[in-house]
């Protein structure tokens, strides 16, 4: 969020702290590994839209001639550029198969194309697991199909829902619960949008704090049908 000085209110001096993202400590433990055989991990670069405006406009001399000098934003400083983020093993996947199964089977949820639903699947779920954790270890598991609903928006629109197997929501949520605290951290502090602990609600008190330190604006930011348009090749190359 981008926040500008209120003309008619006197803003106080210093500036309040964001609160981090709770949650996001890197798990420790796992086997030894040799230096020479260990897993090589991608380098996460941090940096925000509003550093990499200020850097090209070093580059370029500073503000053009003759304009005025722009207001201050609240721009969250820059962390380090590049972080080494802790391994996330399929070993570790396959050991929260069935927390993932509780936390699935809470939702209550619509069987999948399979027609199995949560109630039917957890009958046989001793000998499931230990299927399903052979067959994710092996990399033989294939997720299967997905059921399309199809629900109303209140613009007289369509939203399209993929509901899979509650199988295979179990191994989403499994591996969910792996990668989420590797990648939490590294998200802007301004976003709320679908992460844990946060919402519209977050959003609304982080505004109202802005407007109480003396700032007239708040900036709104959404991306129209993300998931539609998501390059998926940029995506996995980043998992």
């Amino acid at each position: 969020m981008a926040r500008q000085k209120s003309e008619d209110r006197i803003v106080p001096k210093g500036r309040r702290k964001a609160v981090p993202t709770r949650g996001g400590e890197p798990h420790e433990g796992g086997k030894a590994i040799p230096v020479d055989k260990q897993a090589r991990q991608l380098g996460l670069f941090f940096e925000t839209a509003e550093v990499g405006e200020a850097q090209a406009s070093q580059v370029d001399g500073g503000a053009a001639a003759g304009l005025p000098a722009a207001l201050p934003r609240a721009t969250p400083k820059s962390r380090n550029k590049e972080r080494t983020v802790a391994l996330a093993t399929m070993e570790e996947v396959t050991s929260r198969l069935r927390e993932a199964f509780e936390k699935v089977a809470s939702n209550k949820g619509a069987a999948g194309p399979d027609g199995e639903s949560v109630a039917e699947v957890r009958k046989h779920l001793d000998v499931l697991l230990p299927k399903l954790s052979r067959g994710l270890l092996a990399g033989t598991y294939r997720p299967g199909e997905i059921r399309r609903v199809w629900i109303p928006k209140a613009d007289g629109g369509q939203r399209g829902l993929g509901i899979p197997n509650v199988v295979d929501r179990v191994v989403q949520e499994a591996v969910r619960a792996v990668l989420e605290p590797l990648y939490e951290p590294t998200f802007h502090d301004g976003s709320h949008g679908f992460r844990p602990g946060r919402s519209c609600h977050s959003a609304i008190a982080r505004a109202r704090e802005y407007v109480d330190d003396g700032y007239g604006w708040v900036v709104d930011i959404d991306l129209e049908k993300f998931f539609d348009k998501v390059n998926h090749q940029r995506l996995m190359a980043r998992l």
